[in-house]
């Protein structure tokens, strides 16, 4: 037998297998819930409150617009907001976890919070720039996810480019390497 015919039974038999996987894939029936949650809808989206107690953010902000600002500052600085706000132990939310006191001025983090704030608009409104970039500074731009910002520490002597000496009187300038 040559090899072609021998080729030809063995190609349709896989084509076959193939066929066969391929529809009973298709075909399966789809995955059964897991019990007690057949049919039930999602559980519906917290809804976001008018805030209160805005002392630096502007007054018209959103419960929506005052969330995403907590989201940006919680991964700036690599904390939780009961890092500012007061937890109510009293009053638990579903998860079993305290809810938080958001208008409370007691922890003095709140109050560092806004001191900050405060700093980086002062800051990007008078330098505006950071290079030509059109960068503004933020909170992360100095905590880098810590809260409290790491101290700068300058390279070793070895690796600071020597300082030139005042070319003596006379002498043509050398150039810069």
């Amino acid at each position: 037998m040559k090899s072609s015919e021998s080729f030809l039974p063995t190609a349709a038999t896989v084509l076959m297998i193939a066929a066969v996987f391929a529809v009973g894939t298709v075909a399966q029936a789809p995955q059964v819930p897991a019990a007690g949650t057949a049919g039930a809808p999602p559980p519906p989206a917290r809804p976001n409150r008018a805030p209160t107690n805005l002392q630096v953010l502007p007054k018209d902000t959103t419960g929506q617009q005052l969330r995403e600002v907590m989201a940006q500052w919680n991964s700036a600085l690599g904390v939780q907001c009961n890092t500012c706000h007061t937890e109510d132990s009293k009053n638990l939310n579903p998860n079993g976890k305290p809810r938080l006191l958001c208008a409370d001025d007691t922890k003095p983090e709140k109050t560092t919070a806004r001191t900050m704030y405060k700093l980086t608009g002062t800051i990007n409104q008078s330098v505006i720039k950071i290079g030509s970039t059109g960068t503004q500074v933020t909170c992360g731009t100095c905590h880098r996810g810590h809260l409290t910002p790491e101290a700068f520490v300058a390279p070793p002597a070895a690796n600071q480019r020597p300082t030139q000496a005042a070319p003596s009187a006379g002498a043509a300038p050398q150039p810069q390497s």
